[in-house]
């Protein structure tokens, strides 16, 4: 009978990318920001270790949005206090904050457990 292989923590090798927005669809560069972080890429890929790559975003507010979402596009958020309702348009935070658009993406697309916050620390995005 074959064991399954564990990779251990001292085993774990880390990568650093470093991708250009400058003309890239947001989703798609998302998606391929969340399986380097993820570590998915790696053939020794597991699922409850932190596996993932250093990642590194430049141009970010050169980034490309399709259709009209460059318009229509809200961010909504609640602090939790009466009156903490916020809405801000893709144009606003591209003007004020466009590593912001990028780091919601790909925050999106990261699983929601215990992980998350350690994988976006890897996460570099500069405009």
């Amino acid at each position: 009978m074959k064991k399954t292989y564990q990779p251990k923590a001292k085993e774990i090798r880390r990568v650093k990318h470093e991708l250009d927005a400058d003309g890239a669809v947001l989703g798609r560069l998302a998606t391929e920001v969340a399986t380097l972080l993820m570590g998915k890429h790696k053939p020794e890929y597991s699922r409850h270790l932190d596996m993932g790559d250093i990642v590194e975003v430049k141009n970010a507010s050169k980034i490309k949005l399709t259709g009209l979402k460059d318009i229509q596009k809200v961010y909504r958020s609640h602090s939790g206090f009466p009156g903490g309702f916020k809405e801000v348009t893709v144009a606003k935070l591209r003007a004020e904050q466009p590593e912001k658009i990028i780091e919601v993406a790909v925050a999106g697309m990261l699983p929601k457990n215990r992980l998350q916050s350690k994988r976006m620390r890897r996460l570099t995005v500069t405009a």
